[in-house]
């Protein structure tokens, strides 16, 4: 079976699409089989990415390893079961239709609550939570006391993944390996830098995730993005001599990649 890759957080702006893109197309680059899906059926960012990818390499003549997109099929409503929901029957009709020549799936979900979102929490092997480094998203993971910082417990968010966690337990499928993924760090806040790496390291104890080095605020994220491309590509696509700033992103890619620890990928770029 596919290991099943889920990228969650019901805060937008946190960088999610961008880690998306890059740690699918870092899997394709490496050799890997690596298929996608969109569970922001509005927004799409993802879908975009790959869209514009696929016209870039056909405009300039350039085959760049790309992830197998794949749209939620549509469901007659006579085919769903009695009392099935029909968004649990599209996303796996779309899980099933990548399990047989994927070695990985992606599902990237949207920046709010959805039965979707549930849904491929539950399916997951492995979780990231792209999490800006602040505590303005701090509360997506946990309420705290606004005077002392006490954690106080789990957000609802946190509460939906140990739901996912327990449905998984039930099914006898092995645990969510989930990571908090620290985006957007900045080189000159180092106090609140390490007070968020203190908090976090409190709550992974109680919540049970790890902390995943992200990346750091850079133009080039959203630069690349109209020609669906990222920091790995920049080589083949004729760019001489990265800058420093390009070398460090890259850096970050590379240290997200080799945290994840996925079976069977080792990190050769």
């Amino acid at each position: 079976m596919a290991h099943i890759i889920v990228v969650g957080n019901e805060k937008g702006g946190s960088g999610k699409s961008t880690t998306s893109m890059h740690v699918a197309t870092a899997l394709a680059r490496m050799g890997h089989s690596i298929g996608v899906l969109d569970l922001d059926l509005r927004q799409r960012s993802f879908a975009r990415f790959v869209e514009n990818r696929k016209n870039f390499y056909a405009r300039e003549g350039i085959k760049l390893p790309t992830p197998e997109y794949r749209d939620l099929p549509n469901v007659d409503q006579s085919a769903l079961q009695p009392g099935e929901n029909v968004h649990d029957h599209r996303l796996s009709a779309a899980v099933a239709g990548l399990e047989d020549t994927a070695e990985f799936i992606l599902i990237d979900c949207p920046g709010s609550h959805t039965r979707l979102s549930q849904v491929a929490h539950s399916l997951a092997d492995t979780l990231l939570t792209p999490l800006n480094d602040s505590f303005v998203d701090f509360d997506l993971l946990a309420k705290t006391d606004p005077v002392t910082g006490e954690i106080l417990g789990p957000s609802v968010y946190a509460e939906m993944v140990w739901n996912a966690r327990q449905l998984r337990a039930q099914a006898g499928l092995k645990p969510i390996d989930w990571l908090v993924v620290r985006n957007r760090l900045g080189a000159q806040q180092m106090h609140n830098k390490r007070k968020m790496g203190e908090a976090l390291d409190r709550l992974a104890e109680r919540i049970g995730f790890r902390a995943a080095p992200g990346f750091s605020e850079r133009v080039i994220f959203r630069e690349l993005f109209p020609r669906g491309l990222t920091l790995l590509d920049l080589l083949d696509i004729g760019v001489k001599g990265l800058n420093i700033s390009n070398v460090a992103a890259r850096q970050e890619v590379r240290d997200l990649i080799k945290t994840l620890n996925l079976p069977g990928v080792t990190v050769d770029f």
